[in-house]
Parts: C-alpha cells; sequence; structure tokens
C-alpha cells in the first residue's frame, strides 16, 4: 500500500484550519484521493481525535506519514513558516473561535493572519494558495443580489464586521498573485452548511429553541444560494488543479460557489426546522419592527458591551432573511470545472441526519397535545381555576367569563353604591329561585329538574371549619390591635398603616380601583392562557431582559462615584 502510494508522486499540502467545519470536510477529502501528504494545522494544541469517519481515516493517515498535525496561531509568523516550510499547496479555511464583538482579535486573525500567511508563503516559495472566502464580501446589508456574478464590487461600507475583514484578506491574498511564484485564488461560497457545522444551522437551532423561528420576518418571498459543504471542498480541490495549469483565468480571481439551486429562504429553514422536530416559521412580522428592535440592540452593543449576545451575528441573521442573495457560478464552472457533488436536497438530508442529537423531543402538534404539565397550570395550581384560565374548555371559560363581565358591570359599572347592587342582585336571586321553584315538571315536552335541597346545605364539618377560621382571624386581629394599644410594637403600627392608607387611596380613586379590576379580569383570562401557547419564547425574552438589566446594573456601578457605586452594589447583593 505504501509503495502504490509512493508511485503516485504525492504533493505536500497544508490545510489551515484543518480542524475547523470545512477544514475537516477538505483533509477527509484529499486523504481519500490518495495523492497528497496532508499537514493539518489549527490552534489546538494536540489534536483530539473521535470516532467519525473522518478522524478514522486521519489516525490511519498519521500512522502511516501521510498526515501530519501541527498547533498554529496565525499571529505568529515564524510558526507558519515552520508548518509551510517544504509544502506547495496552502488551502486557507475558516478560522474558527472568532468572537465578533471583540474587533482587535478579530483584526489579528483574519487581516494580520493573511499578511502572515503570505510572507510565509513567499519565504517558503510555496507554489499555490486557495483562500476560503465567503459571498458576504460583497453583500452591504442593504441591497439584494440577484445572481450577482464575480464583477461585483466590495461595498464601501459593512456592517459585518467578520465580513468586512474577509474581504480585507481576501482582496490582500488575490492582490500578491504571481509575486515569487505563488498563484493564488479565492473561493465564495454562499451560506455553507452541512454535517458538522458550527456557525449557520445552529444559530437556527438556538433560535428555535427559544421559539423565534415560528416568525418571519418581513415578506418571507427572499431566496437565497445555499452550499453543502462537500460541495465546498470539492471546488477548493477543483481550484488546486485549474491552478497548477497555470490557467490565467484563475489565478488572481475570486468565484461563487454553490449548489446552483436557489431557493426560498424560510423554506430552507423551514424544511431544517421540520426535519429536526421545530414548527414550521408562520407568523409574519413586519420588518420595520424586527429592524427598531434590533436598534435598541445596537444601543445596548455599544453602551454596554455585553457579553450574553452577539448583536453582529443578530444582524447578520436579519441581513439573511430579509433580502434576494443569489448568485451565479458561471464562471467556477467554466474556469475551475467546479460543479455540485451534492444536491441541495440530499444535503438537507445529511444535514437533518447529522444534528439529530439537537432535535426537539417531540414535534409541535404532540407538544399542543402533550399531557405534561405545563408552567402556567402549575403556577394556577392546577385545579379547577387552571382549567378555566388557560381555557381548557372553552364553552365553561367563556361562560365564567361572561359572569364575571356581568358582575364587573353590575357592581362597578352600574353607577350604583356597592351595597345597592349586593341588594339587587340578592333580590333578583331570590326572584329567580322562587320563580323556577314554581315552574312545572315539564314545560313543552321538556322535563325540568329540581334543585335538592342538599345544594343550599354545608355540612357540619364545613361549618365548624369555617367558624374556627373566623375566630382565630378575629383573634389575630384583636391581639394586633392589643400590641397597637400598647404602643410598642413599630413594625405592626407601620404595616397597619401603609395597608390601611393604600386601602383608602384606592377607595377614594373609585375610578383607577374600576379601571385596575377591568384590567385584572381581562389580564387573568388572556396572559395565563397567551403565555402557555408562548412558554419558550416568553422565558427567553425574560432571561434576556433579566441579562440586560444586571448588564445596566454594572454600568452603573461602573459610571458611578465610588461611594454610591459600592452602596448600589451592596444592594445588588
Amino acid at each position: 500500500m505504501e509503495d502504490r502510494f509512493t508511485e503516485l508522486n504525492p504533493k505536500t499540502c497544508v490545510v489551515l484550519g484543518g480542524r475547523g467545519f470545512l477544514g475537516r470536510s477538505l483533509v477527509l477529502r484529499l486523504l481519500k484521493l490518495g495523492n497528497w501528504i496532508v499537514r493539518v494545522a489549527d490552534s489546538a494544541h494536540s489534536l483530539q481525535l473521535d470516532h467519525s469517519d473522518s478522524d478514522s481515516l486521519l489516525a490511519q493517515a498519521l500512522s502511516s506519514s501521510r498526515a501530519s498535525y501541527f498547533h498554529l496561531d496565525l499571529r505568529d509568523k515564524h510558526r507558519i513558516l515552520k508548518v509551510l516550510e517544504g509544502s506547495s499547496v496552502v488551502f486557507y479555511m475558516d478560522v474558527d473561535a472568532l468572537n465578533a464583538n471583540d474587533f482587535y482579535s478579530c483584526y489579528k486573525l483574519i487581516v494580520q493572519g493573511a499578511k502572515n500567511v503570505i510572507s510565509a508563503c513567499r519565504e517558503c516559495r510555496v507554489k499555490r494558495l486557495i483562500y476560503n472566502s465567503s459571498a458576504d464580501v460583497v453583500f452591504d446589508g442593504l441591497h439584494d443580489i440577484r445572481y450577482g456574478n464575480e464583477s461585483l464590487a466590495y461595498p464601501w461600507k459593512m456592517d459585518n464586521v467578520l465580513s468586512d475583514l474577509k474581504a480585507q484578506a481576501e482582496a490582500l491574498i488575490l492582490s500578491v498573485n504571481d509575486i515569487d511564484g505563488l498563484l493564488t485564488c479565492a473561493l465564495r461560497p454562499s451560506n455553507v452548511f452541512g454535517p458538522g457545522d458550527s456557525d449557520f444551522i445552529p444559530c437556527f437551532l438556538k433560535l428555535a429553541r427559544y421559539g423565534f423561528t415560528k416568525f418571519i420576518i418581513g415578506t418571507g418571498d427572499n431566496l437565497s444560494d445555499f452550499t453543502f459543504s462537500e460541495n465546498v471542498t470539492h471546488a477548493h480541490i477543483c481550484a488546486e488543479e485549474a491552478l497548477n495549469f497555470r490557467t490565467v483565468s484563475v489565478a488572481g480571481k475570486a468565484f461563487f460557489i454553490t449548489n446552483l439551486e436557489p431557493m426560498n429562504f424560510w423554506e430552507f429553514l423551514s424544511l431544517l426546522l421540520e426535519g429536526l422536530g421545530y414548527p414550521r416559521p408562520f407568523i409574519k412580522l413586519p420588518a420595520n419592527l424586527v429592524q427598531y428592535f434590533l436598534s435598541v440592540l445596537r444601543w445596548l452593543h455599544e453602551k454596554l458591551r455585553p457579553r450574553y449576545f452577539s448583536y453582529p451575528l443578530l444582524v447578520h441573521f436579519f441581513q439573511l432573511a430579509t433580502h434576494t442573495r443569489t448568485f451565479n457560478c458561471t464562471a467556477a464552472q467554466k474556469n475551475i470545472g467546479y460543479s455540485p457533488l451534492v444536491s441541495l436536497e440530499e444535503g438537507i438530508t445529511l444535514t437533518i441526519g447529522s444534528f439529530s442529537n439537537l432535535a426537539k423531543d417531540s414535534s409541535f402538534s404532540s407538544c399542543c397535545d402533550s399531557t405534561e404539565q405545563t408552567k402556567a397550570d402549575k403556577m394556577l395550581g392546577g385545579g379547577k381555576v387552571a382549567n378555566v384560565l388557560l381555557w381548557r374548555d372553552e364553552k365553561t371559560s367563556f361562560t365564567y367569563f361572561l359572569v364575571l363581565v356581568l358582575l364587573f358591570h353590575w357592581f362597578f359599572l352600574s353607577g350604583r353604591s356597592f351595597i345597592s347592587s349586593a341588594a339587587r342582585l340578592l333580590l333578583v336571586a331570590t326572584l329567580l329561585l322562587y320563580g323556577y321553584c314554581l315552574l312545572p315538571s315539564k314545560l313543552f315536552n321538556f322535563s325540568i329538574p329540581r334543585i335538592p335541597t342538599s345544594s343550599f346545605e354545608i355540612s357540619d364539618t364545613t361549618m365548624k371549619g369555617l367558624v374556627a377560621t373566623l375566630v382565630y382571624q378575629w383573634n389575630k386581629g384583636f391581639q394586633n390591635i392589643r400590641r397597637l394599644g400598647r404602643g410598642n410594637d413599630w413594625s405592626t403600627f407601620f404595616k397597619v398603616a401603609v395597608v390601611l392608607y393604600f386601602l383608602k387611596l384606592i377607595l377614594s380613586v373609585s375610578k383607577l380601583l374600576t379601571t385596575l379590576i377591568g384590567i385584572g379580569l381581562v389580564f387573568s383570562f388572556m396572559a395565563f392562557f397567551v403565555y402557555e401557547q408562548y412558554e419558550s419564547e416568553i422565558d427567553g425574552l425574560v432571561d434576556v431582559l433579566f441579562a440586560q438589566l444586571k448588564e445596566f446594573m454594572t454600568y452603573l456601578v461602573r459610571i458611578l462615584p465610588v461611594s454610591k457605586s459600592r452602596h448600589l452594589h451592596y444592594h445588588q447583593e
């Protein structure tokens, strides 16, 4: 086997970022081709292999010296020189573990890292450098792109910091083409997804767990191009082969890479979510409303620099979700011989299978019919009150709601005093009971059941319990009055005084009391029901609000004078 490998005259290549999402896929493909000696370089200090097919093949290649691993920091040029020495090809893949909120770190790793790689390639006499860029480098976040080709210029301003830095790195790599014998090109895949994805798909699933993917932002008609990861690595192999022949139409050029199957962005998202047990997006939100919410987050991001969410990531998702972005891959097909190996449908199926561990335990429909007690049910005690307020039986709940609305109108909106309203209600109840008893046993062939006397009786046990409760409360009140009379319990005095004052205040403002009771009535029949339907969304929003409040308190402690900040910190604890 080794003799056969030697006969193939293998080429030595370096895969920078070889343990990342696309890097793993490229390493696996290179090893399968059998005519490469692969140097895997990444930021991890040691190589941690798992039981996947990719790592099993890599383990065999490591034992036969067909592959080797190098710890690499792109900010260390001397280390890059050691890794690249003796290689003829460098595949420059994505830089992982970037914090979009840390501009300085991102600049050093992406832009300065690209400069270091270029310099090392020239010194080590590397022949070909293929850079994995992104279609985002030509997207300004404001305008649609419909079948855009390589003639598109870089936008003069981008909201996405990572895309901006990536565009700078791409321009640097393309500008050094054919200097010191180094041939370069860049590939621009659009919306890369697939097994092992650590960015694109996990972002959707994180939003789905909070229930936010039920919402469609904007009209939902925007098209997008997507690229399966294996097709991206295939494009890198094609680009290297084209550069090997010193093709003028390839060197120093950038090429868009897609699956050649544009589809509706929300349909793509729906297929993924449905495959993993989440509901399809079905509630449309105006894009202007979401943009206003993002403007608030921008202010928080600039003022507080919070660590609990990535504002650039949210903005990028919003831009993808509301704009059409399709690209023309004719240049890649013609000049580097690219064509997708895996169809979009097959890629989605493979991706869903690889993320099965993150799938929802049950589908949306089964979730709605689940017998598991919800948080709202637990809050209401899970009894008859819970069944009424959560509208378990619509007829019963509506009946209770109608009766309470009538009582509210009778006591608070009729213009009569409370005692007068109560007296009239008792009078009406008496007339109804008396008239009901006068009715015959049958009326128009309908049997009229009699009210049993037991319905008006109270058992001795219940009566004793009520009397005992009344006596206990009376004695407790008398003890409190006696403590007040002695004048030595200031705590009880202030409690009673505050309660009586607020009671006087509420009763003196009858309109306010009426309004509060009316709001409370409507709120009780709506709030718990809505919370049960959108439990995950509301919980996620509350978590974000509390996190914002915590960050705001930290911000206040930071800007207030020392004495006041200590006092505020004491109350926080």
